[in-house]
């Protein structure tokens, strides 16, 4: 009895300080985080440079946690909105306290799309007489692209310019598969529908070697377009300097007009003071983008009633609730009816930047944008990529804006399950079922796949892929011949897929968020964010890269390494018939 008693002792006792210790720390948050909130309060003095190093994770809705534990512990993403920054240089145009904009970045953490809106947003800044220049030790070619736009462009003298070319690489895995007897059971419709084509061979086909060639020549021309109007250079020359790397040393890139030219970090801020108007022993103050978005320059101020409801659907389409970095039917439909039902929003824009992912989950949300725009305007805006998936929630809308570099299209269909029956054979098991009926036994990993199952399932797809090209043709207005001779899985950039009619009008957010104004005849709005993301604590631990197991793995086995995690960890999540950019590919 005594040690039943102080056994029990024990557990109350660990039992109370954890409750103390739990209070304390809530309490501790709250305060901490309050203070948090205080010291985000910048003020943007006079003679100041803008300074742009986006350095973190370029999102297009980068909500911030309401968790304060997430603020104490670190466990937030580093991440900024695409919004946020628009909105910052908006701002900094007709703000008397910024002299100009310096560009200092290194590593972008963004696609194409966002890039070139943020370039776009940069270009318009200029309208306002003020500078734009542009440092870093070294360039590399997105952010090369970026700094084009400045007025100015210099580098560190012993740096470098990295100019060649877009490029992309896809892993392979089939004589993995063959050598460990492990694989990946594949049913497409689609000749370019290649997501699945890394499992299936050793090497790129014709169609994929094709498709790839066709929008990075695409992406790179409008890069090129750019750089020439920027630069002042012929495209033909823009070209011979990246084939014949002439922009690799500072002084080539000088020598062929790339550059301005090379200095260290302390001249290149008295560059900065005499643009700026300053003595050389001035005062110059910097304030970096972040802090002048917390100074309550992400976002723009207006009062006007109406109003026009953004709604975000970015990261790969999944069955379920969502999130900021996965779409999910639950949220979306929730945003969406919340938009039409409320009586001052007067149109939507759906903000779409997925892969795609989930058939069942693209036409659940297809059908809510359906219902939507029989109440009010519905215009979608491609970022990044609007693939597969993300193309099917897209066709119905009213009208499509998509930046010349989305990647869109790939209207195919695929199913893939994994099969380790070679595998269980060469170390011994073996799995029996028994079952009551013709077609109750389920399929098994364990076994290989039978010639009933591929035909049902390859039934299934063939189902997804008519219902898919259907719906964008009754979108698009097009005949579902017109749509299949342009589908099959095919990738397009925005610009080719304006030509071919999958979209309406080139641009970015921006000019999405204005059409969708034209189209509900206001002048005067604000802008409504949608979803209202609600992140738990818990979630910061959960799922396969929950903030600290991704950080976990970043320090244990490097960027790349957890890059290929991350490709094999997504294989192994897609459940079900998919609609999904035909492959993993980073455009380097």
């Amino acid at each position: 009895m005594t040690f039943l008693r102080e056994l029990l002792a024990a557990i109350l006792g660990v039992f109370i300080s954890f409750m103390i210790m739990f209070f304390v720390f809530v309490a501790i948050g709250s305060v901490l985080s309050s203070s948090f909130v205080d010291d985000e309060k910048v003020l943007v003095k006079k003679n100041s440079i803008l300074v742009l190093k986006l350095e973190d994770i370029i999102k297009d809705y980068a909500p911030k946690s309401d968790d304060p534990f997430a603020m104490i512990l670190g466990l937030e993403e580093n991440k900024i909105g695409l919004d946020q920054i628009l909105n910052a240089i908006d701002n900094a145009k007709y703000d008397d306290n910024i002299l100009g904009i310096s560009i200092e970045s290194l590593m972008i953490q963004g696609g194409m799309g966002q890039v070139q809106e943020i370039r776009d947003k940069l270009f318009e800044f200029k309208e306002s007489g003020k500078f734009i220049t542009a440092y870093a030790d070294v360039f590399e070619q997105k952010n090369f692209y970026l700094s084009t736009v400045a007025d100015s462009i210099y580098v560190n003298p012993v740096g470098m310019i990295d100019f060649r070319g877009l490029s992309g690489e896809i892993l392979f895995f089939k004589d993995f598969q063959e050598k460990y007897g492990m694989k990946m059971e594949v049913i497409r419709h689609g000749k370019y529908k290649s997501a699945v084509e890394p499992f299936l061979a050793s090497e790129m086909s014709e169609e994929n070697r094709e498709q790839t060639a066709a929008f990075l020549n695409s992406i790179w021309s409008e890069m090129v377009e750019d750089i020439k109007e920027s630069r002042e250079i012929e495209s033909s020359e823009i070209n011979h300097i990246a084939d014949e790397l002439m922009a690799r040393t500072p002084d080539l890139a000088i020598e062929n007009n790339m550059i301005t030219g090379k200095l260290y970090k302390d001249q290149y801020v008295k560059i900065l003071k005499k643009l700026g108007g300053l003595e050389e022993d001035g005062k110059l103050y910097s304030v970096s983008l972040k802090n002048y978005i917390n100074s309550g320059k992400g976002r723009i101020v207006n009062k006007a009633s109406d109003r026009i409801a953004v709604i975000y659907a970015q990261g790969d389409i999944m069955y379920g609730k969502g999130d900021e970095n996965y779409i999910g039917p639950e949220l979306i439909i929730e945003s969406l009816k919340k938009a039409r039902k409320t009586k001052n929003i007067k149109a939507i824009v759906l903000r779409v930047n997925s892969p795609g992912g989930s058939a069942l989950a693209s036409d659940i949300i297809w059908r809510e944008v359906e219902i939507t725009k029989k109440d009010k305007p519905v215009v979608v805006s491609m970022g990044n990529l609007a693939a597969s998936g993300g193309y099917y929630i897209s066709c119905n809308a009213d009208k499509i804006v998509a930046d010349p570099t989305t990647i869109t299209g790939s209207i195919g269909v695929f199913g893939m399950v994994p099969n380790i029956s070679e595998f269980a054979d060469r170390i011994g098991i073996n799995a029996e079922q028994v079952g009551t009926n013709k077609r109750s036994l389920n399929y098994s990993l364990f076994e290989p796949m039978s010639d009933d199952f591929y035909r049902v399932t390859k039934e299934g797809i063939e189902e997804v892929y008519t219902t898919f090209v259907t719906k964008v043709a009754a979108g698009r207005n097009m005949t579902f011949e017109e749509v299949d001779e342009i589908a099959q899985g095919r990738v397009w950039t925005g610009k080719q897929a304006l030509e071919n009619g999958l979209v309406d009008e080139l641009g970015g957010l921006e000019d999405a968020i204005d059409l969708a104004a034209s189209l509900a005849e206001i002048d005067e709005y604000r802008i409504r964010s949608y979803p209202d993301y609600k992140k738990e604590f818990k979630d910061m631990f959960s799922g396969p890269f929950g903030s600290v197991k991704q950080q976990v793995l970043l320090n244990e086995i490097g960027k790349e390494n957890l890059k290929i995690y991350k490709q094999l960890q997504q294989f192994g999540d897609w459940k079900g018939i998919q609609t999904r950019l035909p492959f993993l590919l980073e455009i380097r």
